[in-house]
């Protein structure tokens, strides 16, 4: 095995992660900004660094192991201004003051979690057994402002359905003086328990998970303003008729929330009232479902209530109700509002996101050019732009301020060891997105390739883009192995707009499997001579690891052998909001779970299939993998299973990252009867 090959490098930086910079945050005059960053492209222990805007000189404001943590900071918050922040690092609770490069211990209940310093400055809020409380930042009035009523009670955190599907993984919100906050309370008791045990240590008990199944119970979500002076007022809305919280906050204007229903097809914008009441300042509907967007609702400095609309086959942003980008243009996130400029990602074409500024009297900007997946973050005039492009599997960042100079955010990440230049392509009547990697070297004389599918396909991602992710660098490594590798992004990937996205509502396995075959043969046809037809593979993770093994069960014609990790094989064993909105409720459209189903496909196997699956993983809980191989071996299906012991959904043990694609490839080879 090579001593540097690709493999050793995914699992010595996790996909390329340490020493990149993120999380960056400009001050409020746009002096300085923080961010995180390793110190080097393997060191995990991330720290809080502020860069001059003016100088483009770094500082170090926090070092984990000088604050003597073997881990790094996750996250911080600042107050209004960027002269402090706060975070939780090793158990404890710490401030930094930026002008002075100084860190201090703020004393706090045990195991702080989600720390956030009011916009003042004066108190940090935080979570600690389930309860909210705050403490001064000067150290003292620690104190809980809510305490959980019973076990599975949580105040200020996010439930499960809010975090992995909304985009909203907070669970309060301070006002902007820091006298009160708007607080999630969240209660789970009623929502079904799973339980997680480790074969590999059978002496340590099992982990019990809150885990809402398709069909069963969600969390009790209710929303409370609580006063720093105690007192506490629950807001009131129809739970019944919508029962999802999917955004909330709190800006000059008032606490407001943004509601759904169980169907996912209505989305309330609520403004509340000092005492609880609330008042609908907007409502969407879709006989679908209505597609939440990361960032939003948001309101503008004069109150312009930012949102999206679908007309027709478009994205479009809105503000005070009025579209305000053009058709064709896809809006993906709103990523920051300043006054009255609204700052968001979108997309022309599906394989490009870029940045994109709205001001009532300027109109649209796009502020990132070329190729790529590009985002920021702008206040007090300092844009900070982050692209992503072939090549660069971590990325870009630099500071841009009119009439300076751009700086770069130093990055240590580690460059590829492979120089992965797809081909993209756009196949068949469809116009299907595809990515065509090759081995390195390869010309046509060679003759024609065994071919690897490598999709993930599904509504969550898209893998044909112009960033450079780590997946394509995994692409590039399967092609230099000897294979044609085809990355193909059917209908229900994001990017094409609402009628793309929504084709596959009610069917997730048969449109997205038909364009993995539409853009194979498509392919073929373009390139004669190239791909062997009878050697064809399919690889996958996740939804892709589904896609892989519904391919070899349904279509043993076209694919001979499938490797599938974490695959969701019984749609009634995922969560609520995720599967109800492609499936509907199970008892309302059982026969929609049934046309999902793995286990019902089982005695359909002719081909070569191997499950891949982390037996910690929480996400798509490992009774998948077991439930579709028992059903294999009830109808005499030979099949390989392999368990990963203590691996969640995306592995993270250095050995495992980097043998799993070895223990892939030798098994596609020999399925495929590859010497």
């Amino acid at each position: 095995m090579a001593t540097d090959s690709l493999p050793r490098r995914l699992a010595r930086t996790p996909r390329f992660t340490l020493g990149v910079p993120r999380q960056p945050e400009p001050s409020a005059d746009g002096s300085t900004v923080l961010f995180l960053r390793g110190s080097t492209c393997t060191d995990p222990l991330s720290c809080l660094w502020a860069l001059d805007a003016d100088s483009g000189q770094e500082r170090l404001i926090a070092d984990p192991a000088a604050l003597g943590s073997d881990t790094g900071i996750a996250s911080y918050s600042t107050d209004a201004s960027c002269a402090f922040a706060a975070f939780a690092l090793g158990g404890r609770l710490w401030l930094a003051d930026i002008a002075e490069g100084s860190v201090r211990p703020v004393p706090s209940a045990d195991e702080p979690q989600d720390s956030r310093l009011d916009p003042t400055g004066r108190t940090i809020a935080y979570v600690s057994g389930g309860a909210l409380r705050v403490v001064g930042a000067d150290g003292t009035g620690d104190r809980a402002l809510a305490e959980p009523e019973a076990c599975d009670i949580t105040y200020g955190l996010a439930e499960h359905v809010a975090a992995e599907e909304m985009y909203r993984d907070r669970g309060y919100w301070w006002s902007p003086d820091g006298t009160a906050l708007l607080v999630a309370r969240v209660d789970e008791r009623a929502v079904t328990r799973l339980f997680l045990a480790d074969p590999a240590n059978p002496q340590q008990p099992p982990r019990a998970v809150r885990y809402p199944l398709a069909g069963t119970a969600n969390a009790d979500v209710s929303l409370w303003l609580l006063g720093l002076d105690g007192s506490r007022v629950e807001v009131r809305w129809d739970h019944t008729a919508v029962e999802y919280l999917t955004a909330a906050g709190w800006d000059g204007h008032g606490p407001y929330a943004a509601v759904q229903s169980r169907d996912q097809r209505t989305v309330r914008t609520l403004a509340i009232e000092p005492d609880g009441l609330t008042r609908v300042l907007a409502e969407r509907s879709d006989p679908r479902w209505v597609e939440l967007l990361p960032g939003l609702p948001v309101r503008t400095g004069s109150g312009a209530l930012v949102d999206t609309t679908d007309d027709c086959d478009t994205r479009h942003l809105t503000v005070d109700g009025k579209p305000v980008t053009p058709a064709g243009l896809q809006v993906r996130a709103v990523v920051g509002v300043e006054g009255e400029e609204v700052l968001f990602t979108a997309s022309e074409e599906p394989t490009e996101t870029h940045l994109w500024a709205y001001l009532p009297d300027l109109g649209l900007r796009k502020l990132s050019s070329g190729p790529g997946l590009h985002t920021g973050v702008r206040r007090g005039g300092t844009l900070v732009l982050t692209s992503r492009v072939t090549g660069l599997p971590a990325g870009r960042t630099e500071v841009l301020r009119e009439d300076r100079p751009s700086l770069p955010l130093t990055s240590y990440a580690e460059l590829p060891v492979l120089a992965a230049q797809p081909e993209f392509l756009r196949l068949g009547p469809r116009e299907l997105r595809a990515a065509l990697h090759l081995p390195t070297g390869h010309r046509s004389a060679d003759g024609p390739l065994p071919v690897l599918l490598d999709p993930y396909a599904g509504p969550a991602m898209q893998k044909v883009t112009a960033g450079g992710a780590w997946h394509e660098q995994v692409s590039q490594w399967f092609a230099d192995q000897g294979f044609a590798v085809l990355v193909v992004d059917g209908r229900g990937t994001p990017g094409r707009g609402p009628r793309w996205e929504r084709t596959i509502w009610g069917d997730k396995a048969g449109p997205a499997l038909e364009d993995q075959i539409d853009g194979l043969r498509e392919a073929a046809r373009l390139r004669p001579g190239l791909f062997d037809l009878d050697r064809v593979a399919i690889r996958g993770w996740s939804y892709g690891g589904f896609l892989a093994a519904l391919a070899v069960m349904r279509r043993p014609d076209v694919f001979h052998a499938a490797s599938a990790g974490a695959t969701p094989a019984d749609p009634r064993m995922y969560d609520t909001h995720w599967q109800e909105r492609f499936l509907g409720h199970p008892d309302e459209y059982p026969g929609h779970y049934d046309s999902c189903d793995l286990t019902a496909e089982a005695p359909k196997l002719s081909r070569p299939l191997l499950l891949i699956q982390g037996l910690a993983d929480d996400n798509v809980f490992p009774t998948h993998t077991l439930r579709l191989s028992r059903a294999l071996l009830a109808a005499g299906r030979p099949h390989e299973v392999l368990p990963l012991c203590g691996a969640g959904h995306g592995p993270t043990d250095e050995a495992v990252v980097e043998n799993l694609l070895h223990h892939e490839l030798t098994f596609l080879r020999r399925s495929l009867d590859l010497s």
